[in-house]
């Protein structure tokens, strides 16, 4: 969108579609990292897993209805010309059509995530998780759908937001990866866990002498 437009603009729909897309991305962000807190077994005195669980399902739920306002507005918003269609199928619409296309994908993603979550007892336990690992994609394609489409995305305070989202789904995710990563073979006490005879977890150079 031209930068003198974004100066001057005051039309009630182009703030609104980007103040839903901002509360989308922060919702989702949230809903992010409950999800990664939960797949973790990360819990808290007094806070109940199913209190995550919830929470978790009803920040998608908020996050979607989000999306759906920015989605809408957008379409409605008449100084730039986005169908409905561009919004829901990625990659086929004459506006800046691959980051637009990119928002399509983070949408339709979306409504996968939630969709699953809402029939998890309804589905196989692996067709869930197939669907709902790969609709978490929604997240990053939303955040560089923002970046790339976003009228103001040089303003300093959006950055700050778009950082403080990535920063915090990075650390999470790392911290999950830790959590999950195999034990060190030479981590203390692994051989012993193993199962491995004492005299076999003895290196010192006298007893691999004695061996021989």
């Amino acid at each position: 969108m031209p930068t003198a437009f974004v100066a001057n603009s005051t039309t009630p729909l182009w703030y609104t579609t980007r103040a839903t897309g901002f509360a989308a991305l922060v919702l989702l962000t949230a809903s992010m990292a409950l999800g990664l807190l939960s797949a973790t077994g990360y819990r808290r005195p007094g806070w109940p897993r199913f209190v995550t669980l919830g929470l978790h399902r009803n920040l998608t739920l908020l996050a979607l209805a989000f999306t759906v306002a920015h989605v809408l507005t957008s379409v409605l918003d008449s100084f730039v010309s986005i169908p409905i269609q561009d919004a829901v199928i990625p990659f086929v619409g004459s506006y800046r059509p691959f980051w637009l296309g990119l928002g399509a994908v983070a949408f339709d993603l979306m409504i996968a995530l939630t969709v699953t979550s809402l029939l998890r007892t309804r589905m196989r336990l692996r067709a869930w998780q197939l669907v709902h690992v790969t609709a978490y994609l929604c997240w990053p394609v939303a955040v560089l759908h923002g970046l790339g489409t976003g009228s103001d995305t040089q303003a300093r305070w959006v950055l700050a937001l778009t950082i403080a989202c990535v920063a915090v789904v990075a650390c999470l995710t790392l911290w999950r990866v830790a959590r999950i990563w195999p034990a060190r073979p030479l981590a203390p006490g692994r051989a012993q866990k193993a199962g491995t005879p004492p005299a076999s977890r003895t290196h010192t150079p006298a007893a691999d002498e004695a061996r021989r």
